[in-house]
């Protein structure tokens, strides 16, 4: 098999839940400039068509589904509403989550239980959704969950919620990747480091506060440089294409060498 073939993804049917975020945007023009029908979810409406607009500009079959996995019903659906569309599913990319700041004693434990149903719980029923579905096909199938270098490593600022969600984002892909492992699907992560997007922006800038924060944090950075979002599009081709079959249960740090010093 020629290695341009390894990585072929082109007729795939590809559900990407939070496709209006930053990450979520990347993997859905990432996959759709490689061939993919695309089924695209998210709760910012007005984000979300943008982004399938761009889609479907570079080709793309698109659907799109205005909402939250925030239930059961809600995961379910969106497997639904992609196999309505395309037929079958082929790739989850879980992209949604947020981020809840606060110094432990001063953290509200609904704020915790928010960070962890969003990063956590809602990624699990995306997942179970999908394998349901995957394994009735019977040929295998793609599940990509975002982490981030957090799981591993701590934050002083005030990230409990945060890095004990994903964290268990972690567990969830090294158990799936065990319990799945002869079925066909693989279970991975893409664990990113800071890297460009709407909520980071202020550190790409020239003010004296961004460039005393970015210069910090670019000590502990091998490569030297913040994330841009390209950085993302490899490892997402990688994972969801043929080129990873034998990769279950790994977590892949797009981090510029951030958690291996």
């Amino acid at each position: 098999m020629k290695p341009s073939e390894i990585f072929d993804v082109a007729g795939k049917s590809a559900l990407i839940a939070g496709a209006s975020g930053a990450f979520g945007a990347v993997a859905a023009r990432t996959l759709a400039e490689a061939g993919c029908r695309l089924t695209l979810t998210g709760g910012n409406a007005d984000a979300l068509e943008a982004v399938a607009g761009e889609c479907r500009e570079l080709g793309a079959a698109v659907a799109t589904v205005n909402a939250r996995p925030e239930s059961e019903r809600a995961a379910d659906g969106f497997v639904e509403s992609a196999v309505e569309a395309h037929g079958r599913l082929d790739i989850l990319v879980v992209a949604s989550g947020i981020n809840r700041v606060a110094k432990i004693d001063e953290m509200a434990p609904e704020t915790f239980a928010e960070v962890m149903d969003a990063n956590v719980t809602q990624s699990w029923l995306l997942a179970r959704a999908a394998t349901r579905r995957m394994r009735a096909q019977g040929d295998g199938g793609k599940i990509v969950l975002v982490s981030s270098a957090r799981g591993l490593l701590g934050h002083p600022a005030g990230y409990t919620a945060y890095c004990a969600s994903k964290a268990a984002v972690d567990g969830i892909v090294k158990a799936l990747g065990c319990e799945l492992g002869p079925t066909g699907i693989t279970v991975n992560a893409i664990a990113p480091t800071v890297f460009r997007s709407p909520l980071t922006e202020w550190m790409f800038e020239d003010t004296p506060e961004s460039t005393k924060v970015r210069e910090g944090f670019l000590t502990r950075l091998p490569k030297g440089r913040l994330g841009e979002p390209e950085d993302l599009a490899g490892p997402l081709l990688f994972l969801a294409s043929r080129a990873s079959d034998f990769y279950t249960g790994h977590i892949l740090y797009a981090d510029g060498g951030y958690t291996a010093g």
